[in-house]
């Protein structure tokens, strides 16, 4: 039986490399599927910029749910108006438009593609800060039919006429190519900066935040349940 130690031998030596293998598999798998779960469901930079867009809608919708009473001379609380406005003013104009501003637009320009666009949409978030501001100074005194109401009336209509189709025009033309002007780490990168920018402003998830916000309003104004714009 001279083979027989080194059959002995070869089966531990498969025994060891097999159970080496396992300990190296084992730790590393469970971290490895995590990362990729991770990689899998991470928000890429159009999805965020989307998403806030939503955000927008919905303040529209609010906006033209006061335009509605009004025309109907019901009293509601301008505070609504007021609320609205703020919501568009932090977490719109001072956050959405400013990471557009400084992340999204200057690479189109780098790139040179988009270029007139970019700049149009420039200026439209030039006006709607100053259609803002006629709003939030303007709301408060807006119950009562007058100057103030008028005041508002045509800035939220000014409002909401330019900014749909901006967001459109973003989402469809602008959003969809930004992984063609930039580097794959510099994607990656920016969607990085995206997070930790809101978190540092917000002081955690900004977007859940101003969802819950935007549903409350929505709330106090009547549009609350979908089921209300079903035609019959």
């Amino acid at each position: 039986m001279p083979d027989a130690p080194r059959q002995i031998a070869k089966r531990r030596l498969l025994t060891a490399v097999s159970l080496s293998a396992a300990g190296l598999i084992l730790p590393f798998g469970p971290a490895m599927a995590a990362r990729h779960e991770e990689k899998q469901t991470e928000v890429t930079p159009p999805e965020d910029l989307m998403r806030e867009h939503g955000v927008l809608d919905r303040l529209l919708l609010v906006y033209e749910a006061c335009l509605r009473k009004f025309d109907a001379n019901e009293d509601f609380d301008p505070a609504v108006i007021s609320n609205t406005a703020q919501i568009v003013r932090d977490f719109i104009e001072d956050y959405h438009e400013e990471s557009e501003e400084q992340a999204v637009f200057p690479r189109f320009k780098k790139a040179r593609k988009l270029v007139s666009l970019v700049d149009t949409l420039l200026d439209q978030h030039k006006a709607g800060r100053r259609v803002t501001d006629t709003i939030l100074k303007h709301a408060p005194d807006s119950r009562k039919d007058g100057d103030a109401r008028h005041q508002v009336v045509g800035a939220i209509h000014a409002f909401i006429t330019m900014y749909r189709p901006h967001a459109a025009r973003e989402d469809t033309d602008l959003f969809p190519l930004l992984k063609e002007v930039v580097s794959p780490h510099e994607y990656d990168a920016m969607a990085e900066d995206f997070e930790k920018k809101e978190h540092q402003k917000f002081g955690g998830d900004g977007f859940e935040m101003m969802v819950r916000r935007v549903a409350g309003i929505e709330q106090g104004v009547g549009i609350a349940d979908l089921a209300q714009f079903t035609p019959k």
